[in-house]
């Protein structure tokens, strides 16, 4: 199967199972339940569940467990998105091309979806059922999630992101930021999957956490260049709209120039970590191109 086949392939069994997850939820509050729906199934790209995926069959880590941890990274990540857009956060009207939930429905539900699907992915990852490996290793997989979650991950980085916003930082400053806002959640889909193979050695593991480090921070600059070069139908949301809102970026700290020279360091550096595994990572090759070169 080529990658382009396996990301489509990826992207319907998400999607099939994430729409499951929905509809087995008690239909008591049926306006939340559709707003928890449409954060998680409008037009999503499922690239975490893609790399879950990905570096789950180089290890191979049964097919089960990959779908627990990928469905649980998906809610964590629309629940982050639908807070980011909110009036109080980034104040979007527009993800993936369609109305963002708080548009869609009202803020308050939005809020309320945001929080019903951090919940969601908790759950759905304490209970799910797993191999008998993965299920001693439960703990851990919850607290990594967790850590990518919360102060040390993806709210610490917002947080820093939104009282940075119209006040210049430095470069390390910045890479520090999305570290967290951007880059923990990708780590995690490394960190849970070595956690659930039984034969990765502790070497392999840290290369392959150094390659999700790079491609985490190189996701993020190709965002902020697609920011300034993309046209608004391609990215589902106003070009500009972190220049308007005064946002540090990379292209703003570096230049445009610059920013492309940065993402091509991190590329080459996410290649290297790749070239010192004792693996065929040429699918871990083509996720970091499709991360880089993507136009949306």
């Amino acid at each position: 199967m080529n990658f382009t086949a396996l990301h489509q392939q990826v992207k319907q069994q998400t999607d099939a199972s994430l729409n499951t997850l929905i509809d087995d939820l008690p239909h008591d509050a049926p306006r939340l339940k559709e707003a928890m729906r449409h954060a998680l199934l409008v037009g999503g790209k499922r690239m975490r569940p893609l790399l879950v995926q990905v570096i789950g069959n180089i290890l191979d880590v049964p097919k089960g467990d990959q779908m627990a941890i990928s469905m649980a990274i998906e809610c964590v990540h629309a629940y982050s998105l639908v807070h980011d857009d909110l009036p109080a956060m980034d104040d979007d009207d527009l993800r993936r091309g369609q109305p963002t939930c708080h548009i869609a429905f009202d803020e308050a539900t939005a809020i309320l979806a945001g929080d019903a699907l951090q919940a969601l992915a908790f759950s759905t990852l304490a209970d799910a059922p797993l191999s008998d490996f993965a299920t001693n290793k439960r703990g851990e997989l919850l607290s990594v999630l967790a850590r990518a979650a919360g102060y040390r991950g993806m709210c610490g980085g917002q947080a820093i992101d939104l009282t940075s916003t119209g006040e210049e930082i430095s470069l390390e400053q910045l890479k520090r930021l999305h570290n967290l806002k951007t880059g923990a959640l990708l780590r995690a889909c490394v960190e849970m999957v070595s956690i659930v193979s039984q034969d990765l050695d502790s070497n392999s593991k840290a290369d392959l956490l150094a390659y999700a480090d790079d491609i985490g921070l190189a996701f993020q600059v190709q965002d902020d260049i697609l920011d300034v070069e993309g046209n608004s139908e391609q990215l589902g949301k106003p070009a500009g709209s972190d220049i308007a809102l005064g946002k540090n970026t990379f292209p703003a700290k570096l230049g445009i120039e610059g920013a492309k020279r940065e993402l091509d360091k991190l590329h080459q550096n996410a290649l290297q970590a790749l070239a010192r595994l004792p693996y065929n990572t040429d699918s871990l090759i083509a996720f970091s191109e499709l991360l880089v070169k993507r136009d949306h």
